[in-house]
């Protein structure tokens, strides 16, 4: 619908500019959206980004301790009319320190015509929801006949993507995952291969990963001097690798060795450079993500191409979902209407 006739349709069930309806995690958790939405939504999403319909500048950033960080995120996709803006932190110390999560954050949305904020709402749920979509849509652009997967790493994001890669790579017969925590690796295996086809196996190492995996990606941690996990000597053509961790865990050489670079966000990646996270300088990139995603720009040309597809999280993922969990609520009568 157009942005009139959206306005009319939110303005049925809150005053805009007098309330806003709050959402909490539970209720974004809630509203029935599921993993193939997910998938649909974000994959809208990089395509509005691939054909240039959307603005987003690049994220910006404070860091008040040296290993945390806020970003702010904001964007504007038309095709859903969704504006809005995420402020999202990582604290990693949070769990030993104050048993609290690493990742806590809100999204507004707002009207377009008017400005008014319209909703509130918990953004970890749907970063949690969104990230792993990006890498299993990018996975299936680039290298849709890959058996073997890794995911290096764990944690809610090692989880979400080992629920998600089935979704798209339909000839999955072997995930491999690693973690320098014993116990999370269990956790995760126990947790999800009742609910995935392919066979679920602990790697003994990063090197053992690496080398069995056709398709690996990472969500570890983002620090400005490249841990260097994985060495240039375990990777070899034909692989496709999909960080979503920037420079740190990988060694640097790996994308300078790949055929294609390619990044979710240009623009993001640049500021990041010029923070300081690619002490050697920023790889050549090839394309965006969207541009592969909306089939602008080849992907593989062929078996024996090695390709990194570095995708850090864009704020035009994060609006496309708040606007489907907004919508629902709506329609479902789930969250709270707060005075402004």
């Amino acid at each position: 619908m157009n942005v009139n006739e959206d306005r009319e349709w939110i303005s049925k069930h809150i005053d805009i500019g007098k309330e806003v309806l709050y959402l909490t995690q539970s209720d974004c958790m809630n509203v029935g959206i599921s993993i193939d939405d997910v998938i649909s939504l974000t994959r809208d999403a990089l395509i509005a980004h691939g054909t240039k319909n959307y603005e987003m500048p690049a994220k910006i950033g404070v860091h008040p301790l040296p290993e945390v960080f806020f970003h702010a995120m904001p964007a504007y996709v038309p095709s859903k009319n969704a504006v809005g803006a995420k402020w999202i932190e990582c604290y990693p110390n949070n769990p030993v320190k104050f048993n609290l999560p690493q990742t806590t954050g809100l999204l507004i949305l707002n009207d377009i015509l008017s400005g008014c904020p319209i909703a509130v709402m918990d953004c970890v749920w749907l970063t949690a929801m969104r990230t792993p979509a990006v890498t299993a849509l990018a996975a299936a652009a680039l290298h849709p006949d890959a058996e073997t997967f890794g995911m290096f790493g764990c944690g809610v994001q090692g989880i979400g993507h080992v629920r998600f890669i089935g979704h798209t790579l339909k000839n999955l017969k072997k995930i491999y995952v690693y973690d320098i925590r014993k116990e999370v690796m269990d956790k995760l295996v126990e947790e999800l291969q009742p609910e995935v086809d392919a066979e679920i196996i602990k790697a003994n190492g990063p090197e053992e990963l690496a080398k069995r995996c056709e398709v690996m990606s990472s969500a570890t941690l983002i620090i400005r001097e490249p841990l260097s996990v994985v060495k240039k000597e375990w990777v070899s053509k034909g692989q496709t690798i999909l960080p979503c961790d920037l420079n740190t865990f990988w060694d640097p050489e790996i994308p300078r060795m790949a055929d294609k670079y390619i990044v979710d966000s240009i623009d993001e990646h640049k500021l990041f450079a010029e923070m300081g996270y690619f002490p050697d300088g920023l790889p050549d990139i090839y394309c965006e993500t969207g541009e592969i995603i909306a089939g602008s720009k080849k992907g593989r040309d062929d078996a024996d191409q090695l390709i990194v597809c570095s995708n850090i999280g864009m704020a035009v993922c994060d609006v496309v979902m708040a606007r489907e969990i907004f919508n629902r609520a709506i329609e479902q009568g789930k969250g709270l209407k707060l005075k402004l």
